[in-house]
């Protein structure tokens, strides 16, 4: 193994900011981070991290204070979190995909001190400015952001840290119409690195990472904090664009990646992709959602069986929790592809019924997790916490069952999310921004199978009486409000919601139909 993972599972690093001066004295003019034509070497990273702590620093921002960024990939994003670990600061990474409105409620909900912004979100946050109550300073990621780096001294910066210090809240969608702040501490995300690293493909520091997915999902910012603990180069794009992707494997020699499935369609459809070099491209992480065995196939045709991982967890579980190894991808037609591995080190994993009772083994229950890696909580929703985190495991919404070689099975999801390209949608969410609408009655949203995304969100309306089906002026009104991915992709008029004697709606009952032939209710 490679002297600086090892190093790395020696260190026993305290804080995210210990990753970044370690390997800056052990291989500073290793380049850490490519991006757009910028080599950002280890020393380098280190020193701007340093200046961005004494920045923020005279700004006034303190420990346990929450400083946003609101961008799309940047490698900036890293020197300003570990310039914040430096302090003892939260970095509030927010979906650049969010409404206006989401995004104040975001600002707002975690009391954000400083805001961080690219170039193209300038317009947004002024039409919100006025109602963000925290906010002290905006600095826009652009010259004005390097002009104001630079401004401050380098002299390393050593507060005292934790490493049950919140280092970061990212935000999931809410089961009630509101986002929750997952509040993720030092420990969280460096536990169980150099294990994740062996179990990926022993990713060492003479690997290059590609990292496509957004910085503010844990898969994005997650994959990168890994890298820079395993001393690699992140080779990082703005956004996920298929052709420049598959150029850039070639031109940069790319080893290891994470994709989603949605992605590695977009990859194999490209034009590109038939003449295309994918020779230095080792290892293939997938995630976030379930793949398709036809999808699977054609992947594992294009790039080799021995080649892919599946992960399987959540943001509350700082990634990844189960594994599935290179080797259970010999035979695609195994029914074991259709499981998400095994637990990965240091992860325990149970099948519970209602009461918490553990299930036998092959009966469907909600999986239940206890690992180091489970968050610490939701910032300032108690009782949300207490539901979830419980005895010391995690309840992670989802069912399934485990066979007798210990292969974790989801079936289905206890609660009622969609997973749309790699990124969750609570129907309560959408049902409360359409219910606004003056010609709607009652709507529910469930998702449907879809081939390009895997799960697409679909409403099911309920007009008031007289109003005229206008299904695009629903869904414009909709789009207003929340991301274009939590908009529904379709609209369809029903005369009444199917409900049971307490009123609620049998979401169950509504998605049937769209399910059937189908072995699971995700896809």
């Amino acid at each position: 193994m490679d002297r600086l993972i090892a190093a790395s599972a020696e260190l026993q690093l305290n804080s995210l900011a210990d990753v970044v001066r370690r390997h800056a004295e052990l291989t500073p003019e290793r380049v850490a981070i490519t991006f757009e034509g910028r080599h950002t070497t280890y020393r380098e990273l280190n020193r701007r991290s340093d200046r961005v702590a004494n920045g923020l620093s005279a700004l006034g921002v303190e420990a346990s204070d929450r400083i946003a960024i609101l961008d799309k990939n940047t490698d900036r994003f890293f020197e300003i979190w570990l310039g914040l670990s430096k302090l003892n600061a939260v970095i509030v990474p927010i979906n650049a995909r969010l409404a206006a409105p989401e995004i104040e409620y975001v600002i707002n909900d975690a009391g954000v001190k400083v805001l961080f912004i690219g170039e193209p979100f300038v317009e947004l946050v002024d039409s919100i400015r006025g109602r963000l109550t925290s906010v002290k300073r905006i600095i826009v990621i652009n010259q004005e952001y390097e002009a104001w780096r630079e401004s401050f001294p380098s002299a390393e910066v050593r507060l005292q840290t934790s490493a049950d210090d919140v280092t970061m809240q990212l935000y999931t969608s809410g089961t009630t119409g509101h986002p929750k702040g997952v509040q993720l501490a030092n420990c969280n995300v460096l536990e169980g690195m150099s294990s994740t690293l062996q179990a990926w493909g022993n990713w060492t520091a003479a690997d290059t990472a590609l990292v496509a997915m957004p910085l503010f999902h844990i898969a994005g910012c997650g994959l990168g904090m890994l890298s820079l603990v395993g001393g690699l180069r992140i080779m990082m794009v703005r956004e996920f664009v298929p052709a420049q992707v598959i150029a850039l494997i070639e031109q940069e020699r790319i080893t290891v990646a994470f994709l989603v499935p949605a992605m590695l369609l977009f990859l194999l459809d490209d034009p590109s992709m038939a003449k295309a070099d994918m020779s230095s491209l080792r290892r293939i992480v997938y995630g976030a959602s379930p793949i398709p065995a036809k999808l699977l196939r054609r992947a594992i045709e294009r790039f080799g069986a021995t080649g892919f991982v599946q992960i399987y967890g959540l943001t509350e579980t700082s990634g990844g929790i189960t594994v599935l190894m290179p080797e259970d991808h010999v035979d695609p037609e195994h029914p074991r592809m259709k499981s998400c591995g095994r637990p990965m080190g240091g992860v325990e994993l149970r099948i519970v019924d209602v009461n918490g009772q553990a299930m036998p083994q092959g009966e469907v229950g909600e999986i239940v997790c206890r690992t180091a890696k489970n968050m610490k909580g939701y910032w300032n929703r108690d009782q949300d916490t207490a539901r979830t985190l419980r005895g010391g495991w995690l309840y992670t919404g989802d069912a399934g069952y485990v066979d007798d070689e210990g292969y974790l099975y989801i079936h289905d999801r206890v609660k009622d999310m969609i997973v749309s390209g790699g990124e969750n949608v609570y129907p309560a969410e959408v049902e409360s921004a359409m219910f606004g609408h003056p010609s709607v009655a009652d709507v529910a949203v469930i998702g449907v199978p879809d081939e390009r995304w895997g799960e697409a969100v679909k409403a099911l309306v309920v007009l008031k009486p007289g109003a005229s089906e206008d299904a695009a002026n629903i869904l414009a009104y909709t789009r207003e409000r929340l991301a274009g991915f939590k908009t529904p992709k379709s609209i369809e008029f029903i005369d009444v919601l199917p409900r049971n004697p307490s009123g609620k709606i049998l979401k169950r009952k509504l998605r049937e139909k769209y399910w059937q032939g189908y072995e699971r209710r995700v896809n």
